[in-house]
């Protein structure tokens, strides 16, 4: 097939009525890739808490869940069964069959509800309370809460390493991140970030070697975990906002929900490569669990920003049925 610029000067040396022949097909041709490109877009659920309108959104089907008060951070199990949600509203946060959004618990966690995780294996859920400075243990098959660990000042979200035995958390309140051993269910270490005021939300690379940290005013900071040295300091969008590791390791992408794009890191040489304008007030990211694609919830435009990391363009704004997409949660990816 003939790219563009060889069917453009094909055209220039052809009668009137064939170069109109020869536009029309680059045109359909490109439609005809943009339509491709977002037939896939989704290769496994995409649920956004719509903190405006108290329900979480399936983006991929549409499906929305009602009734999950002051919805704001979430977590997706593996399997894609669960979904752990907690409230700006209320102390409490909530365990719903991710499929078809039953309430099948509520736990009271404490004042300031923020972050929430499942571990790798679905086994336990972590809420954090920043009020309290506390962790909310959670059984998930037992569908009740079993312990709560104090962890510091104002902790705000958390990560589990794959093999689910250790998990990290950031305290907003301090200028670190806490580390849990959940075999132990208890506190275990705490390292500071120099260059990093109030710690915001993390994510890890795969190798389980460096962590990721989005800091609440305008900074992303790179931690080498074997040794707690910070490798990088780099400026980003203002505010705060999510942070992911995208599948493959190939770019670390974070939010501004003070301003209006996503910012793209190169992690072997701690550079923004690209700033993607998506709207005002970019909070969670997340990419798919292939790596193909970023969402970004757009809490001013009540948008979800899906972005082809193999472009580093957005290619799709998807309304949400309410207000405020704050956080995403991805199957396979969370």
């Amino acid at each position: 097939m003939m790219t563009k610029p060889q069917l453009n000067l094909l055209a220039l040396r052809l009668p009137r009525w064939a170069r109109l022949c020869c536009i029309f097909a680059a045109t359909v041709g490109l439609a005809g890739n943009a339509v491709a490109a977002t037939d896939d877009m989704f290769p496994s659920p995409v649920y956004a808490t719509l903190q405006g309108t108290g329900a979480v959104e399936n983006a991929a089907t549409k499906q929305v869940h009602q009734g999950v008060e002051g919805a704001h951070y979430d977590a997706v199990s593996a399997d894609g069964s669960r979904l752990l949600v907690s409230s700006k509203d209320h102390p409490e946060a909530y365990l719903l069959d991710a499929r078809s959004g039953e309430k099948l618990a509520t736990f009271e966690i404490g004042a300031v509800p923020q972050g929430v995780g499942i571990s790798p294996d679905g086994r336990w859920g972590l809420a954090l309370s920043a009020g309290d400075g506390t962790v909310s243990v959670i059984d998930i098959k037992q569908q009740k809460k079993v312990k709560t660990i104090a962890v510091g000042k104002a902790p705000h979200n958390v990560r589990f390493t794959a093999d689910g035995k250790l998990a990290y958390v950031t305290l907003q309140g301090g200028d670190g991140v806490a580390v849990l051993d959940m075999n132990k269910q208890e506190k275990v270490g705490e390292f500071p970030v120099p260059g990093i005021k109030y710690p915001h939300n993390l994510d890890l690379t795969a190798d389980g070697k460096t962590l990721w940290i989005r800091g609440f005013a305008g900074k992303v900071a790179a931690v080498d975990l074997a040794s707690h040295k910070v490798l990088a300091v780099i400026p980003v969008g203002p505010s705060h906002a999510g942070i992911d590791v995208i599948p493959g390791g190939k770019y670390v992408v974070t939010g501004a929900i003070g301003g209006h794009q996503v910012d793209v890191i190169d992690p072997r040489t701690f550079k923004v490569v690209e700033h993607i304008e998506v709207g005002q007030g970019p909070h969670g990211v997340r990419a798919s669990r292939d790596g193909r694609w970023v969402y970004a919830g757009v809490v001013t435009t009540n948008k979800i920003a899906v972005i082809d990391t193999r472009t580093l363009s957005v290619v799709k704004q998807i309304p949400v049925a309410g207000k405020a997409p704050f956080w995403i949660a991805v199957v396979g990816n969370d």
